[in-house]
């Protein structure tokens, strides 16, 4: 077996796994939501029982509001799956570099099995300091389409590299925008969580007449979603929206670093390669659009009055203008970057 079909082989395993993963950490999800519905049920038991025993009736409420961490196998199964699909995600990656000979991320095809390696690690990482098996759904999802896009869609066959991406600056520019991609990645998961519980709770706004069609359909748009999401109980597994608020800011505070050193690092390289640091190219603005959008994110999360649903808002924007930045700028875009 060469290099080619271990790479193959291994990323095609990674992508079974990861689908396995998010089965299995969906049903986790919803067993949790379930214990978490029960607790309730039992706090209202509790309260609306008698007053023949106040103090048990106390200690009743506090336990049920505070119960113990659900353990289902299917949550063994994700944890499992997910782990050994990032080693053989990351063996499809270097086995691939040894195919090419270079680092493996100088193609869309490079950068999705690498992008989507970095993020399962990255939530890895986070798992095994806190329980975030929330989410694992939207991380192992997101890597199993990324894969399976790569593998049927962007895949190219590996070539020599081409003049301007000769340098030492691949493996510093592309490594950092790739690890601050995982990261975006893992944080637009938490964001989307946190909007889906957030809207989860409101009440449906009466819709008049006497509104503008615009705003009337804007109110039924909204209505059918909270009705949607009501529908779906197994949000009640996943934390409050102030709590995945606060681990998607320090996720995004980091991207934004990562990223602050991306747009840095490339200005360098521009220089070295084509004796510019700005030269306006389609890649160079979205790179910059996307810093200046998560900045914005950060700058509104940190201001009183729009921390909470507006802010998350602004960083949903700023994934979606990453996901532009390598799609359509990469496919329909001419510029000093098109071999990207």
């Amino acid at each position: 077996m060469n290099a080619q079909e271990l790479s193959w082989y291994a990323l095609w395993g990674a992508t079974a796994l990861y689908a396995i993963a998010m089965v299995a950490s969906s049903i986790h999800l919803s067993r949790v939501a379930d214990a978490k519905a029960a607790a309730k049920g039992k706090v209202a038991a509790a309260v609306g029982a008698t007053h023949a025993g106040e103090a048990t009736a106390h200690g009743a409420s506090a336990s049920a509001a505070s119960p113990e961490p659900v353990r289902t196998t299917a949550a063994g199964i994700a944890q499992s799956t997910t782990l050994v699909g990032a080693i053989l995600n990351g063996v499809g990656v270097i086995a691939r570099g040894i195919e090419a000979g270079h680092a493996p991320w100088s193609t869309m095809y490079e950068y999705t099995i690498t992008g989507s390696f970095v993020a399962v690690v990255v939530f890895l990482i986070v798992q095994s300091r806190r329980d975030v098996s929330y989410l694992a759904p939207g991380v192992t999802g997101f890597a199993t389409i990324a894969l399976g896009l790569a593998l049927t869609t962007l895949y190219q066959a590996s070539t020599g590299l081409q003049p301007a991406l000769q340098s030492f600056w691949l493996v510093i520019h592309v490594s950092i925008a790739i690890i601050a991609t995982g990261v975006f990645i893992v944080a637009a998961v938490a964001t989307g969580l946190q909007l889906m519980r957030d809207y989860r709770t409101e009440q449906p706004v009466v819709v008049t007449d006497g509104r503008h069609a615009l705003a009337r359909l804007m109110r039924r748009w909204r209505n059918a979603n909270i009705r949607v999401l009501r529908g779906w109980n197994w949000l009640e597994g996943v934390p409050e929206p102030p709590r995945l608020e606060a681990l998607a800011f320090r996720l995004h505070a980091v991207g934004f670093v990562l990223w602050t050193f991306t747009v840095m690092a490339g200005a360098v390289w521009a220089e070295h390669a084509w004796g510019r640091y700005w030269g306006w190219d389609p890649k160079e603005v979205w790179s910059f659009v996307i810093w200046v959008v998560y900045a914005a994110y950060l700058h509104a999360r940190t201001t009183q009055g729009w921390a909470g649903r507006r802010s998350a808002v602004i960083a949903l924007i700023g994934f979606v203008t990453l996901i532009m930045n390598f799609t359509v700028v990469n496919l329909y875009f001419q510029g000093m970057h098109t071999y990207a």
